[in-house]
C-alpha cells in the first residue's frame, strides 16, 4: 500500500495535495495535482520530469480537468532508487499513484518513455480505472532493431546514448536537445530557452536511473501490452521524429491498438515545440472532450 505524503504548505486551493507518495519499496514519487474534474495523468519522457508537461497541465486544468503529473523514479524530485529502474516498476509506481489518489475514469497521456509507461501500466493493471489513453511520440511497441523488428534502431545507437550520459552528461544533454526539438533542421525556429530547459530537467536525473532507463525504453517490447488496450486511444507522432522514428513506433502501435486513432504531424520533431505544440494541445483538448 502506498503512503501518501503531504508536505506542509503544498496544498492547492481545492484542498488536494501536491506532494509525494511512498511506494512499496520505499521510493518517494513526486507529483503535481492541478485543477478538478476528470483526471488526466501525464507520464514524461526520458530524461525529463513532470515540468516538461506544464503547458499541458495548465491547459487541461483551465478547461475543467484535473491535471496530474509525476516525476518518474530516478528523475526530477522523485527518489533515486538503485533498483527498480525498469518498465514494470515504472508502471507499478504509476499504479500506486493512481490508487493513492483514488483516481477513476482517468485519461493516461504518455510521451516517449512515458508512452511505454502507460502501455505497460495497461498491460499489467488493465483499464478498470482508465477511460482513454494518449501515446505521443511513444517508444511503443519496440525501439530496438531485431530480426522481428527491422525498422528499429541498432543497439549501437543506445550504447552511444549510454556512453554520452556516462561521460560528459551535461554536454550530452545540451547536444541532445537539438535533434529532440528539430532545431537542426533547415529553417527551424530555434529556441535557446527550450534547449536550456531541456538541459535543466535532464541534469536532475540520477546517473544510475538515467542509464537504466535507456535500457528500459529501448529494449522493452510493448507488443502484448498494446494488444490489451480496450479504450479509446489517440496515437500522435511527428514524421520527422529523430529520437523515436515513426516507422518503428507510432505507425506500428496504431496497428496493434484496437480502433486507435492515429495522427501524423508532418515535419514535427520529437519534442513539443512551436506550432506542433499548439496543434497537439488543440487535438488533446478535442480528444478529452469527445
Amino acid at each position: 500500500m502506498s503512503r501518501l505524503t503531504v508536505p506542509a504548505g503544498i496544498i492547492n486551493a481545492k484542498g488536494k495535495s501536491m506532494g509525494t507518495i511512498t511506494t512499496k519499496d520505499g521510493t518517494e514519487i513526486f507529483y503535481k495535482d492541478w485543477g478538478s474534474g476528470q483526471p488526466v495523468v501525464f507520464s514524461h519522457g526520458w530524461p525529463l520530469n513532470a515540468d516538461a508537461w506544464d503547458d499541458q497541465l495548465a491547459l487541461v486544468a483551465a478547461n475543467g480537468f484535473r491535471a496530474i503529473a509525476h516525476d518518474r523514479r530516478g528523475h526530477g524530485r522523485s527518489g533515486q532508487s538503485w533498483d527498480g529502474n525498469n518498465m514494470d516498476t515504472y508502471a507499478d509506481d504509476l499504479a500506486e499513484l493512481i490508487e493513492a489518489l483514488d483516481l477513476h475514469d482517468a485519461v493516461l497521456v504518455g510521451h516517449s518513455t512515458g508512452g511505454g509507461e502507460v502501455a505497460r501500466y495497461i498491460g499489467r493493471h488493465g483499464t478498470a480505472r482508465v477511460a482513454k489513453a494518449v501515446l505521443l511520440g511513444a517508444v511503443t511497441p519496440l525501439m530496438l532493431k531485431t530480426e522481428a523488428n527491422p525498422e528499429g534502431l541498432p543497439i549501437e545507437v543506445f550504447d552511444g546514448i549510454r556512453a554520452g550520459v556516462a561521460g560528459d552528461r551535461s554536454q550530452f544533454y545540451k547536444d541532445l536537445s537539438i535533434p529532440f526539438y528539430g532545431f537542426n533542421r533547415p529553417g527551424a525556429a530555434v529556441s535557446q530557452g527550450a534547449s536550456d530547459a531541456f538541459w535543466l530537467w535532464s541534469m536532475q536525473v540520477g546517473l544510475k536511473g538515467a542509464l537504466d532507463c535507456v535500457k528500459a525504453f529501448s529494449e522493452t517490447d510493448f507488443t502484448e501490452d498494446l494488444k490489451r488496450f480496450d479504450i479509446p486511444t489517440f496515437i500522435a507522432h511527428g514524421d520527422d521524429d529523430q529520437i523515436v522514428p515513426i516507422v518503428a513506433a507510432g505507425l506500428k502501435a496504431a496497428e496493434l491498438v484496437k480502433d486507435a486513432t492515429l495522427k501524423v504531424y508532418p515535419g514535427a520533431p520529437h519534442g513539443l515545440v512551436g506550432a506542433y505544440k499548439d496543434e497537439f494541445n488543440a487535438d488533446l483538448l478535442t480528444f478529452l472532450n469527445t
